[in-house]
């Protein structure tokens, strides 16, 4: 956040303080678990913020969902192991299906790619909280071996979210073989030993694995809010909440920023105004595709495939012809995978896309 972010932030929260609390003097107010106020709705605005007065009651989006369908989504696995299926898989076998699935955004090993999160390395960074400048301390590196805190959910994140083009198409075994793979890339040992490229992971070897930082998150709690709440007002536990002000507090624990944080990648932006529709003319049907399958990648300057739209980016490809430009996209070129890793595609439907990302160009 920057300096002028921050103090903006401040002056709302301080008129929100003054208007909510001159405005219900002698109320007695709520609390949340970690002491924040709850202020009351009045005249449609919760302290200097209007709410939307319309009623949601009648809405219906969609269909109600079949029942084999509920089955298909309803992946949830708990880091207790609950709700993780059977299967296995080796790192090796990970390897080969990460270095074709993943590598393209997350870089090789997961060393980090561009514009998607790096998914190793970082180990022993987490103890550098605050950035020091002076002294030279790096922040924290947050990745799989550094800062994930079970081995379990992995598992599921993997299972329903990736890989990013294409979620829930990895069999159990394929996600538990790309499970082994960063684990191992990551240090991460089974028993004190290392994950090998023929060690079998699965359901019970996942419950076996504590990852490095599985003790650096707040405890699991069986009796709901009272004990979040206790918990966090002991002054041992991660540091205590208090009594919450503004201005002239008592106790002198105030703290400043000192270093503000500039190397956002991409550069931060500011501004806050929705992009501008663009008439009012049907959504081609190669339009709805690119969006689905390809607007990831050609739609994020950072991630280094030519945006679609940046006329100078286009220029030189499109010289080279519609047929090139059809081969590199269906057969893959460079860091792009064949079809953008979207197989379940035909080449006529990808020469559409590829017509319209052309005609998007000039």
């Amino acid at each position: 956040m920057f300096i002028s972010e921050a103090k903006t932030i401040t002056k709302i929260a301080l008129a929100l303080s003054v208007v909510t609390v001159s405005a219900m003097a002698g109320e007695k107010l709520k609390h949340n678990v970690d002491n924040a106020v709850i202020y009351p709705v009045k005249n449609k605005h919760y302290g200097p913020y209007a709410v939307n007065p319309q009623s949601t009651k009648g809405f219906k989006r969609g269909r109600t969902p079949t029942a084999n369908e509920i089955k298909a989504w309803d992946v949830a696995v708990r880091p207790d192991g609950k709700g993780l299926p059977e299967g296995k898989g080796t790192a090796a076998e990970g390897e080969e299906l990460f270095t074709k699935d993943c590598a393209m955004c997350h870089g090789d090993f997961g060393m980090g790619g561009k514009g998607y999160p790096t998914l190793s390395g970082g180990q022993g960074t987490l103890k550098n909280q605050l950035v020091h400048p002076e002294n030279g301390d790096e922040p924290p590196v947050r990745t799989i071996g550094s800062y994930w805190p079970y081995a379990t959910t992995i598992f599921w994140y993997i299972k329903t979210a990736m890989p990013f083009p294409h979620p829930m198409s990895l069999t159990n075994d394929q996600v538990y073989s790309l499970t082994a793979y960063l684990l191992s890339v990551n240090e991460v040992q089974l028993n004190g030993e290392d994950i090998d490229d023929d060690t079998v992971i699965d359901r019970k070897a996942l419950l076996q694995i504590h990852m490095p930082n599985e003790k650096g998150f707040y405890p699991n709690v069986e009796n709901g809010t009272a004990e979040v709440a206790k918990f966090i007002q002991n002054p041992a536990n991660y540091g205590s909440v208090t009594k919450r002000c503004m201005k002239g507090c008592k106790d002198g624990k105030i703290v400043h920023i000192k270093y503000e944080l500039k190397d956002f990648i991409p550069p931060m932006s500011t501004v806050r105004d929705l992009p501008k529709e663009k008439g009012t003319k049907t959504v081609s049907k190669a339009q709805k595709l690119y969006e689905a399958k390809c607007n990831a990648c050609h739609g994020n300057p950072a991630i280094g495939a030519p945006v679609v739209g940046n006329k100078e980016a286009w220029a030189d490809r499109i010289k080279k012809g519609n047929d090139t430009l059809y081969k590199n996209a269906i057969k893959g070129f460079n860091a792009m995978p064949p079809k953008g890793g979207s197989m379940d595609l035909s080449d006529t439907t990808v020469k559409e896309i590829v017509d319209y990302m052309v005609e998007a160009s000039k």
